[in-house]
């Protein structure tokens, strides 16, 4: 885990969010995660900026990995610091609600049966629209 904090002292709170490639159940063999390279990384910083206009923050970090990943590896990684947690939860939510509509990644479930193209989801379209 990347060490946010190494260059600031005001900070009060910090919130993290990891996301991890679920078994389903034993249903998935894997996951693959493609992006759009130049606007997946400018998407996120804009993501990150609009973050930190929106609230008060000393850092933030978001790292997306691509390629081939299996049950149990880490997808995404969000760190936000502030002097108070309302906003570093406020941001870190945020920032995970934007990546799932917003920036231009897409994921490809490995299944057992076959390989099949995930959704996006009408839950993470509303959970957006709240911001």
């Amino acid at each position: 885990m990347p060490n946010i904090l190494a260059d600031s002292d005001d900070v009060g709170a910090l919130a993290t969010f990891i996301g991890y490639v679920r078994n389903d159940q034993g249903k998935v063999r894997g996951m693959s995660l493609e992006h759009y390279p130049g606007m997946a990384e400018q998407e996120v910083g804009k993501i990150a900026l609009e973050a930190g206009q929106r609230w008060t923050l000393q850092v933030i970090q978001v790292i997306h990995r691509v390629g081939k990943l299996k049950p149990g590896e880490q997808i995404v990684f969000i760190g936000v610091a502030s002097a108070h947690r309302t906003d570093a939860f406020a941001a870190c939510e945020f920032i995970m609600d934007y990546l799932k509509t917003r920036a231009p990644f897409w994921k490809k479930e490995l299944g057992c049966d076959g390989e099949y193209w995930v959704e996006q989801r009408q839950g993470d379209l509303e959970r957006a629209r709240r911001w």
